[in-house]
C-alpha cells in the first residue's frame, strides 16, 4: 500500500476536515507509528514505510495519519482486490468523509500481441465495467468539490484517464 497525504485539495465549505470513526482506538505500536509518520510528513519526507504483518492495523494507522494531517490522500494498491479491501476499510474508518474507489474500468483486458513462431497477430480485447466507470467519475468529482477525500486506487487505474475539460463537462 502506498499512501500520499501530500495533495492539496480545493478549499471547501462543508467538507473540510477528516473525522475518523471513534469506535476504534490506537493500540500497541500504533501511537508511536502515527507520531513518527506525522513527524516525517511535517518534515517533508517524500518516502516513508509502514511495516506490519496482516492484521496488525496498518490501515487504521494510516487512517489516523490522514485524519491528523487533514489533507486529501491517495492510497495506491497493487491490484483491484487489495484496493477493494482498503476501500471498504477506509469507508469504515471515515463514514462522514469522501472515500472513493478508482480502479481500472476493465473487467477483462487482453493486450494486442504478435506470435512470431505462428506469424499470428492477436487483437486487443477488453470489457469495460460501467459501474467501475461511475465510481471513477465519482472519485474525480469528489476531488473537485471537497477537501476531505481519500481515493483508493489500483496501479492499473492510470490507463484511460481523460482530460480535465472532458471530466468537468460531465456534470
Amino acid at each position: 500500500m502506498v499512501v500520499s497525504a501530500g495533495l492539496d485539495g480545493p478549499a471547501g465549505d462543508a467538507h473540510d476536515e477528516f473525522q475518523a470513526a471513534q469506535h476504534v482506538s490506537a493500540a500497541r505500536d500504533q501511537p508511536a507509528a502515527i507520531e513518527q509518520l506525522m513527524r516525517g510528513l511535517k518534515a517533508g519526507e517524500k518516502h516513508q514505510v509502514l511495516l506490519g504483518v496482516t492484521g496488525s492495523g496498518k490501515t487504521f494507522t494510516m487512517a489516523k495519519v490522514i485524519e491528523a494531517s487533514n489533507r486529501p490522500a491517495l492510497v495506491l494498491a497493487h491490484n483491484k482486490t487489495l484496493a477493494a479491501q482498503l476501500y471498504h476499510e477506509f469507508k469504515h474508518f471515515f463514514p462522514e468523509n469522501a472515500v472513493e474507489y478508482f480502479v481500472s474500468y476493465y473487467d477483462f483486458y487482453q493486450p494486442e500481441a504478435y506470435v512470431p513462431s505462428a506469424d499470428m497477430y492477436i487483437d486487443k480485447e477488453a470489457t469495460i465495467n460501467d459501474e467501475l466507470d461511475k465510481l471513477r467519475m465519482s472519485a474525480t468529482r469528489s476531488l473537485f468539490e471537497r477537501r476531505d477525500v481519500v481515493i483508493v486506487a489500483s496501479v492499473s487505474c492510470i490507463y484511460g484517464l481523460a482530460r480535465r475539460k472532458r471530466i468537468t463537462g460531465c456534470w
